[in-house]
């Protein structure tokens, strides 16, 4: 069946939500509408209009997010990653922006001869409710908010993702939480579960207290991309799977790690 490499837009999404439950990722129509709005994809469609591939990038400045890179079950093996993972460097380096992503462990070895190296991992872990907060530990995020929240990510994460950060503190209110000037935490529903993160803090007593207060306003269970070096794992967490954040060639790992706590996710960094 033959194969043609397409743009990917907005519409439709029930193709891209398809690949991501084929694949069983917790990406809903509301997060390829946000990858799609702010970056640009590609898909490999066949001849009865099936998409069978994709891969994302999006921008973050002086580098961007390779992400989503899917093909159907039914259709792997036949170089469709490759393929369009090819296409997306290619435009970055058109940009001279740098590649980053989040590899799973079937993925990293992949991504390794196409030129990237390892900098830290993380790993998802099912977290269940507390019920248990420090009501003035944490409190929920305000408009007022925002400059120095933007200004601390900028910092730990590398690059300026401010309409992706509004964007999920919109998604899941109940968690999307500060304390003053020390760090935050947002959240989002997804498609099996809702997600936490990011968390980004100046310390790992911040980055606890704010965890404690997201997972206690929670009504049930919830993914959590914990960085390793973070050390914050709550009791009765259940791992999922690891990741491993890679950046492309010679290029420094952007931001600083030490205060990232959890990933938004491999899809977003």
């Amino acid at each position: 069946m033959a194969a043609t490499e397409v743009r990917l837009d907005a519409e439709p999404l029930g193709a891209c939500v398809a690949l991501a439950q084929a694949a069983g990722w917790n990406q809903n129509a509301a997060d390829w509408r946000l990858m799609l709005k702010h970056g640009e994809g590609w898909g490999i469609t066949l001849e009865d209009g099936t998409l069978a591939a994709s891969t994302l990038v999006i921008p973050y400045g002086s580098f961007a997010w390779v992400s989503m890179v899917l093909v159907l079950p039914g259709y792997r093996r036949r170089g469709y990653a490759s393929r369009l993972l090819g296409t997306a460097l290619e435009a970055l380096a058109r940009a001279s922006l740098t590649p980053v992503l989040d590899a799973t462990a079937a993925g990293r070895e992949v991504y390794r001869r196409h030129g990237f190296r390892d900098a830290w991992t993380f790993r998802r872990y099912v977290l269940h409710r507390t019920g248990e907060e420090n009501r003035a530990a944490a409190r929920p995020l305000r408009d007022s908010d925002w400059p120095w929240i933007l200004q601390l990510d900028r910092a730990a994460f590398g690059g300026d993702r401010e309409p992706v950060l509004r964007a999920l503190a919109r998604r899941l209110p109940s968690a999307a939480l500060v304390l003053e000037g020390e760090g935050f935490i947002l959240g989002r529903d997804g498609r099996e579960t809702p997600q936490l993160g990011p968390l980004v803090a100046r310390s790992r007593d911040v980055a606890r207290r704010l965890l404690e207060a997201a997972l206690a306003r929670q009504t049930g269970s919830v993914y959590a991309d914990i960085a390793d070096h973070a050390r914050l794992v709550p009791a009765g967490a259940t791992e999922e799977r690891g990741f491993t954040r890679m950046v492309h060639g010679s290029a420094a790992v952007p931001g600083k790690a030490s205060q990232v706590f959890l990933v938004a996710g491999p899809e977003l960094g």
